[in-house]
């Protein structure tokens, strides 16, 4: 290729990125029902409804959760409780904290809420009292005191001139307060479960109350008595009336009377008549089957929270998945749709003609399609367990996805209207699908592989069912046992020809799609396959494994190519991109990684997530790629432009300068816990003995120097903990007294003979190990290469699999690491270099002294 100049990506910058802003408590709509206000942890995340976007995001400064928060009916001032017990006042659109006070409450803020004149501030807290704020003058007013338990709701009467507060704890009562003498001066009962929401009529009069044992109450509040109970059969969350304004006949209103929306366990919405305690309107959802719920768990459609929306008539939803829908009356249509927290992604794909939407699979049953331009979300019902995998066909109108329940379904895209139906299903695997493929010339046929081990073959039902339509039954043309383990990965030729599996089994094979013949087996990983890809253009075939590194195979005699390693872990997911000539991989490190396949170099090291990072895709113009984490976080990523892309000229006569070299092996090295000091002391000499301008001047250093920087940090974090940990290690030596042996031996602290003893016995017989969850954690941080030895691979033959490490991401858990203890109590770590798993084997290893410590 001399003379010949390839223009080869660079680098990747990120476009965008949808976050988790919401994950449970309060939720609030500015009175211009432009923003959205969540608690977040520590945040109050402001979302802007028209884009979908986090435009502001309020934060205490000493990192405490907020318990509550309250805007001002004016939206100027934002109010915020933390457990350190502060009060603080907001300029929320310049993220400028006012001023903070003391909240005067022993226990922190259970609810909050301003009067509709936006002066007076009430907090209710878990110690049962209520204060009420001047914040214009920055005094306390009231402190009112009777209630039991902790004051949950605080609602100001709409009328001002009444001076009354509302309030209800966990007493099941509703408290009346007349603020001018700071007294209580009535106590609804009703309830006998806690009172959720409030909700006024327009002249003050009727109070209709919601609790979570199945009723809502109707008070008539001058006679401060029951009017009518009215029975709903669910726990109600919220509650919200309906203005005599409109016409909301197709919401069932027939009459003139009092009409009110309740939102609860159910998941839906429904309209009552108060007058006549009946349900006069039920919402229809989409079809979605049952559940695998365990008892005592919330169901995920279930409604928390209810807020109107009266400026254009709207309702607004918030589910227990976290999920914030907003509701056009009188019809009841989704308008938009929010997704507050997405928990562990599992795989994402691009959807659309160009790229407009993604779906995504998560720790759920329910996929979600985003669309990019405002973040708006649909949530697709269909699948009774986890979604593992999804794969979209040419042209991005319909996917497929597999799940936990055995089954594969088929869906297609309106392009007009958005809307995204399933049209077809099929079910044959005895057990989760863990991958699914997508044919490449015609919309023709689907490949499921399976933790069966088989590979089944699924032809498309012809013609194609409409949106909306009932999905038609797929059954299964060819079943292959394709392996002797779980199937991780399926991928399908770009002719439609050939089809390629990697298991948990440490092999790939690639297979004919006529007959589901087997063409031959690629041999060489140490650890199982999580993911294969046809190359676009060459006859190879890429693998990535759990070992660390991705092979390049010849699909003609098998043989493997070339390796790349950089990985501290498993490499979970890779594409082609910039035609074949370039790879994109991610991994368990969270670490995505471009390279070159001509050079073998790691071009670029994208550190952008904080877990492990298994959902990876490249956009049809292969400009976009997509990653998902378990850290809950999409990254959308955009190429640079031609300006920061760097071109290389390959040429048979090329010299490489020696230093520059160096350099890039260093960088490789430095990858790799087990050479990282040799990279370092490379990089010394480099440093000290050249000038940074004559460093600058080598061909890619920059990038070098920036792929320096994610690995020589953890190496320094690693290095700390072994300070840390010998550091203890001493302490413990200095504060034990060893017992046991021949004869008792007394040591002083000042005296302490370390001369060799026979008073230690060493236990040589093998040490069984317990799982330690967090040594297990750092091991999986910590990966290392394995060695090519027979012990090791029968050690590593009980490597997680697709099931076992995405179920344990569900359950919190991490997969095991593999330790060994050899010749009387020395540790050989497979995985891991951390003192703490030595420290912890020896302590195990010596069975002869107890250790006095102070903590």
């Amino acid at each position: 290729m001399a003379g010949n100049t390839l223009l080869f990506k660079s680098n990747y910058a990120v476009s965008s990125k949808i976050e988790p802003f919401y994950k449970g408590g309060k939720v609030q709509i500015s009175h211009d029902e432009q923003y959205i206000f969540c608690t977040c942890g520590p945040k109050v995340n402001i979302l802007q409804i028209d884009t979908g976007k986090i435009i502001h995001s309020i934060e205490q400064d000493d990192q405490e959760d907020i318990t509550s928060f309250s805007l001002s009916p004016d939206d100027e001032v934002l109010v915020t409780a933390s457990r350190a017990l502060l009060l603080k006042q907001w300029d929320w659109k310049q993220e400028k904290c006012a001023r903070s006070w003391r909240a005067i409450h022993n226990v922190p803020v259970a609810s909050m809420t301003f009067d509709c004149t936006s002066t007076l501030l009430a907090t209710g807290g878990c110690d049962g009292t209520i204060k009420l704020w001047d914040v214009v003058k920055q005094y306390c007013t009231h402190n009112l005191k009777g209630s039991s338990g902790v004051v949950h709701l605080v609602e100001f009467h709409p009328d001002i001139s009444r001076l009354q507060l509302f309030s209800s704890s966990v007493d099941c009562g509703i408290r009346i307060w007349d603020l001018r003498t700071s007294k209580c001066i009535c106590v609804l009962e009703s309830h006998y479960s806690a009172v959720t929401a409030l909700a006024f009529s327009p002249d003050g009069q009727t109070l209709i109350s919601s609790g979570r044992d199945k009723i809502c109450s109707v008070w008539d509040l001058k006679k401060k008595a029951v009017k009518r109970t009215v029975p709903v059969y669910e726990a109600v969350e919220g509650v919200v009336l309906l203005p005599g304004t409109s016409d909301y006949s197709q919401m069932g209103v027939k009459g003139e009377g009092l009409h009110f929306v309740t939102a609860g366990s159910k998941g839906v919405l429904r309209v009552w008549d108060s007058s006549s305690a009946r349900c006069v309107f039920t919402q229809v959802l989409p079809d979605a089957p049952a559940l695998k719920i365990e008892e005592g768990d919330l169901d995920p459609r279930s409604l928390m929270h209810l807020l109107p929306m009266p400026r254009s008539n709207r309702l607004a939803t918030v589910t227990a998945e976290h999920n914030i829908l907003i509701y056009q009356m009188p019809a009841l249509t989704v308008q938009q749709q929010f997704v507050g927290y997405n928990d562990d992604v599992l795989d994402v794909k691009f959807l659309g003609k160009d790229d407009t939407h993604i779906v995504v699979a998560t720790n759920s049953s329910q996929l979600k399609v985003f669309e990019l331009a405002t973040n708006s979300c649909q949530i697709l019902y269909g699948h009774t367990d986890t979604i593992l995998s999804i794969d979209v066909f040419r042209k991005g109108s319909m996917f497929a996805s597999c799940a936990k329940d055995n089954s594969l379904r088929l869906w297609k895209m309106d392009l007009k209207s958005g809307h995204v139906r399933c049209v077809a299903q099929g079910s044959g695997h005895s057990n989760a699908v863990g991958s699914v493929a997508c044919s490449r010339l015609k919309k023709a046929f689907l490949v499921s592989g399976s933790q069966d081990c088989t590979i089944k073959v699924w032809d498309l039902p012809d013609p194609l069912p409409d949106v909306g339509c009932e999905p038609v039954l797929m059954t299964a043309r060819l079943t292959e046992k394709a392996h002797d383990k779980d199937v991780n990965s399926v991928t399908i030729s770009p002719n439609d020809k050939l089809l390629a599996s990697g298991s948990q089994d440490r092999t790939a094979k690639l297979w004919s799609l006529a007959d589901m013949s087997l063409l031959g087996v690629f041999r060489g990983h140490s650890r199982g396959v999580w993911c294969v890809q046809f190359s676009p253009v060459d006859q190879v075939l890429a693998t990535a494994s759990a070992d660390g590194s991705i092979k390049i195979w010849s699909i003609q005699d098998f043989s493997c190519l070339k390796t790349f390693e950089g990985h501290d872990a498993s490499v979970l997911k890779i594409i082609f991109v910039s035609r074949g000539t370039q790879l994109v991989s991610s991994g368990s490190d969270g670490l995505v990684k471009l390279w070159t396949i001509k050079t073998n170099e790691c071009v670029k090291t994208f550190d952008a997530h904080q877990d492990k990072v298994w959902a990876l895709h490249g956009g049809s113009k292969d400009d976009l790629m997509v990653t998902g984490s378990a850290d809950s976080t999409i990254t959308l990523w955009k190429v640079s432009p031609p300006d920061v892309s760097y071109a290389v000229r390959f040429s048979s006569d090329s010299d490489v300068l020696e230093h520059s070299s160096v350099l890039r092996y260093s960088v490789v090295w430095n990858t790799n816990s087990r050479s990282c000091l040799d990279a370092q002391a490379v990089l010394q000499v480099l440093l000290t003995h050249l000038s940074p301008e004559e460093i600058l001047q080598y061909q890619g250093t920059r990038t070098h120097l920036e792929g320096l920087i994610p690995y020589t940090e953890r190496h320094m974090q690693r290095i700390s903990r072994l300070l840390q940990a010998s550091m203890f290690l001493d302490y413990m030596w200095q504060k034990m007294r060893i017992t046991g042996g021949i004869d008792s031996v007394n040591l002083d602290d000042d005296e302490m003979d370390t001369s060799p003893q026979s008073i230690f016995i060493i236990d040589k017989q093998p040490v069984e190990m317990t799982d330690n969850p967090v040594s297990r954690h750092q091991q999986e941080d910590e990966e290392e290469d394995l060695e090519d030895s027979e012990k090791t691979e029968e050690l590593l033959d009980e490597d997680e699999s697709v099931s076992t490490s995405k179920s344990a991401r569900v359950n919190g858990m991490k997969p095991n690491g593999v330790n060994r203890v050899v010749d009387g109590g020395q540790v050989s770590s497979e995985e891991s270099e951390d003192e703490d798993d030595v420290m912890e084997i020896t302590a195990k290893s010596c069975r002869v002294y107890t250790i006095h410590s102070p903590f």
